[in-house]
């Protein structure tokens, strides 16, 4: 052990210079001190962010889940098996291009859950899981070649007169019943964006990425109350309806959800 000496050596000690001293108050004749006031510049404005809104998804069965969305999904895809073709053979005398149209979209994310996540392992942060969405296509080949993704609008111009159509009923929509036997969706959930919006829109809406925390879907709580995206506030509020659904998720919740997709989609009564 150092001796006191020793340690002693390694010691400095700061003394401040008059000049660095702090100057005194000015007094009062009865010895109080006077505050000295402070120009408006020399006070700075603090942003405080706000917290996070933290939403974790109402507890349910996964393998019950899934085994409705399986059951519900075959069964959809039977009986929709005759206007299938009768689509299909719709858009291919109507417009030069395939009938499906595929995209990239993000779907849910495992990462916060542990015992969900170990096969889950990417090389890039897109938000959630990636998989191939299947479409109707709706819109003429290489649409977005110019524009890139934009904002859908009442009559867009990328869209095929059919797509029109087939838009405003939701007929295009259809082949996602296949990504919901396949298990990359459920029948209710959030609706899946590609990634190059994901990525925007996380940077935007700090609550965006909570809405990952479950499985995408066809339809769902905001689809039923608000109709297409036309800025971002409209994402915000279908932001809200896609939290309060991971709140309220439940069997009950998703058949009355789809209960009221149907005549949502044929009488326009709100939302779709």
């Amino acid at each position: 052990m150092e001796s006191y000496q020793h340690l002693a050596d390694h010691v400095s000690v700061r003394v401040p210079s008059p000049g660095s001293r702090r100057s005194r108050r000015p007094e009062t004749a009865d010895g109080k001190s006077i505050e000295r006031t402070r120009s408006i510049d020399a006070v700075r404005e603090v942003d405080v962010a706000e917290p996070v809104l933290d939403v974790v998804p109402r507890e349910r069965s996964e393998a019950l889940n899934r085994a409705v969305n399986l059951a519900l999904g075959g069964v959809a895809l039977a009986l929709l098996a005759p206007f299938f073709v009768l689509v299909a053979i719709a858009i291919k005398l109507t417009s030069r291009g395939p009938i499906f149209y595929t995209q990239t979209r993000v779907g849910i994310d495992r990462r916060g859950r542990r015992e969900l996540a170990i096969r889950e392992r990417r090389l890039q942060d897109l938000g959630g899981a990636a998989f191939t969405i299947f479409k109707f296509r709706s819109m003429f080949v290489n649409a977005e070649g110019k524009s890139g993704a934009v904002w859908a609008t009442v009559n867009d111009p990328r869209v095929t007169p059919l797509g029109r159509f087939m838009r405003k009923f939701r007929v295009d929509e259809w082949p996602q019943l296949i990504n919901v036997v396949k298990g990359d969706m459920n029948i209710v959930g959030p609706r899946p964006e590609r990634p190059s919006i994901v990525a925007r829109l996380r940077e935007d809406i700090r609550e965006y990425p909570l809405r990952q925390r479950v499985k995408p879907g066809i339809t769902g709580l905001a689809q039923i109350n608000l109709s297409y995206d036309s800025c971002l506030d409209d994402v915000r509020a279908k932001v809200r309806y896609d939290l309060e659904y991971l709140r309220r998720q439940s069997l009950a919740e998703d058949l009355l959800i789809m209960a009221k997709t149907v005549p949502t989609m044929v009488l326009k009564v709100r939302g779709w």
